[in-house]
């Protein structure tokens, strides 16, 4: 595909202050250079993050790039409060023994509820000596976060599309996924597993990292769901379906019984950030990297039929009671 023609206007211009993101992360950034693209994104941008070495400059492009604006910084404040709620609960894992536990599953207060606060500055620090403590802890915050064993799983984009049309009907419209879900996230998995068994010899190491994969994304799910996957608005409709879980319905007894795709995509963008949280080596990381791009690459093809079709309108008494919450 032929690049963009000169006369068309790149929507970032070098010096510009920008956000960019890293993995899953949104850092502030400078353009320092601009280029065309040989590709349908247009255009890539030579990028500095405020506070790090100039070694980690870096060519990106530009759908990594957002605008500085209050709406994109809450964002930014969002995740960053994620990753902190996520260090601060590493702690706290499940038993011993299970998938999760293996994989640093974590119970971690809600994240994602925070899209419509403000985070709260640092406080700097003062003194000579405080600051160069700061200064130290900055650098080994930054050696740290370039050790951790990192993924990335390729997300179609339309199923980024649907996740920020998701995150609009949420958060914007004040709307809901429709609850018990028609297709909740243990069908799909189930699905996921007859269609991908017969690929797999029975027995072999590929057929077993198979199920323990499957079964790590069922328990994720299940932890995660009322801790880092809902926004704000979805809270009450949280409780409603606890309630649903306590009853003696066989059918729903957890979040991956009533929940669907909307969420189950929300933690696969969550999940990069979450393996870096682990004490996985390096070859444990690819080998479940693989096994996640190949259910997400099927996932994606299966969209039509997971999704929902239309959100609901919750009634006033339900909205009036999200604001004052």
């Amino acid at each position: 595909m032929m690049a963009p023609s000169k006369a068309t206007q790149a929507p970032f211009v070098k010096d510009e202050r920008v956000l960019c993101f890293h993995m899953e992360m949104l850092y502030e950034a400078k353009i320092l250079d601009v280029q065309a693209a040989d590709s349908s994104d247009g255009w890539q941008y030579k990028i500095h993050y405020k506070g790090w070495k100039s070694s980690w400059d870096d060519w990106v492009p530009q759908d990594r790039v957002r605008k500085f604006t209050d709406e994109n910084k809450e964002l930014a404040s969002q995740l960053m409060a994620q990753y902190k709620n996520l260090q601060s609960g590493k702690s706290k894992g499940p038993k011993k023994g299970t998938t999760a536990a293996r994989t640093g599953g974590s119970d971690m207060s809600s994240a994602r509820g925070s899209e419509e606060r403000t985070q709260q500055g640092a406080t700097t620090a003062s003194g000579r000596g405080n600051q160069r403590r700061a200064r130290d802890y900055d650098l080994e915050q930054e050696d740290n976060f370039h050790n951790r064993p990192s993924i990335n799983i390729p997300l179609p984009d339309h199923m980024k599309a649907l996740l920020v049309d998701d995150w609009e009907n949420v958060t914007k419209n004040q709307q809901l996924v429709p609850l018990p879900h028609a297709h909740p996230v243990s069908e799909i998995l189930d699905d996921y597993l007859a269609y991908e068994r017969p690929h797999r010899e029975e027995g072999s190491s590929a057929y077993d990292i198979l199920d323990e994969t499957v079964s790590g994304l069922r328990e994720y799910f299940d932890r995660c769901l009322g801790r880092i996957l809902l926004y704000r608005f979805e809270r009450g409709q949280y409780h409603e379906m606890h309630q649903l879980w306590n009853s003696s319905d066989p059918n729903h007894t957890c979040a991956s019984d009533t929940y669907g795709a909307e969420h189950l995509t929300r933690l696969l963008v969550s999940l990069p950030e979450l393996i870096a949280q682990t004490n996985m080596d390096q070859q444990s990381v690819n080998r479940l990297r693989d096994e996640l791009e190949t259910f997400t690459k099927w996932f994606s093809r299966q969209h039509s039929r997971y999704f929902v079709n239309e959100y609901e309108q919750p009634g006033n008494d339900y909205v009036d009671a999200a604001k004052s919450t």
